[in-house]
C-alpha cells in the first residue's frame, strides 16, 4: 500500500510526464519557436517528424528512421502519440495503454539518437553523456511506473475511469 506522500509524489511524476508530452505535441503543432520554429510548424505545412529523423545516420537502423522522416503516416502516429500519451499521463486515465505506447514512442527514439554512439557517420560526437540510460529511457520507465502504481487515483481521474462499465470489460484500458 502506497502512503500519501508516495501517492502524491507518484501523481506529480504522472503530470510531470504528461505535461512533457503535450508540450512537444503543441511546439510541433504551432510552432512555439523551442524544438520547432514557427515556420515548421506542422500547421504551418511542416513535418513533426522529418526535422529528427531525416538526420538519423548512427545506431542499428538509420535507414529505417531517414526512411519513414517526413511520411505523413509517421507524422500523424507521432503526433497523435504525443497527444493521447500526454493528455491519458494529465487526466490519469488509460495508463497501461498510455505507459506502452509511451514506453514505445521512448523506445524508438532513444534507437534514433542511439546513446551508445560517440560519433555520427561523419565522425563528429553525438553529444551523448551516457551511453546506456538516457532521457528517453528515464520517461519510458516513468511511464510504466506511473501504470503499475495506479498514479491516476491521485489528482487525477483514474478511480472514476476504472469504474466505467467499457473500461471494467476491457482491463487493458485501465
Amino acid at each position: 500500500m502506497l502512503t500519501v506522500n508516495a501517492a502524491r509524489g507518484l501523481a506529480v511524476l504522472r503530470i510531470s510526464l504528461g505535461f512533457v508530452f503535450l508540450w512537444a505535441f503543441f511546439d510541433k503543432l504551432f510552432g512555439w519557436n523551442y524544438a520547432t520554429p514557427a515556420e515548421r510548424a506542422w500547421i504551418n505545412g511542416g513535418s513533426p517528424t522529418k526535422g529528427f529523423l531525416s538526420g538519423v545516420d548512427v545506431g542499428p537502423f538509420p535507414g529505417f528512421f531517414t526512411g519513414i522522416a517526413g511520411q505523413a503516416w509517421a507524422d500523424w502516429l507521432f503526433m497523435l502519440g504525443l497527444l493521447g500519451v500526454g493528455a491519458a499521463l494529465v487526466l490519469g486515465i488509460g495508463l497501461r495503454l498510455a505507459a506502452g505506447a509511451g514506453a514505445l514512442m521512448m523506445l524508438l527514439m532513444w534507437f534514433a539518437e542511439f546513446p551508445p554512439a560517440r560519433t555520427t557517420g561523419a565522425g563528429e560526437a553525438t553529444h551523448s553523456t551516457n551511453p546506456i540510460m538516457d532521457y528517453h529511457l528515464v520517461y519510458a520507465l516513468s511511464a510504466i511506473v506511473t501504470a503499475l502504481t495506479y498514479a491516476g487515483h491521485t489528482w487525477g481521474l483514474g478511480r472514476q475511469w476504472a469504474k466505467l462499465p467499457f473500461v471494467q470489460h476491457n482491463r487493458w484500458l485501465i
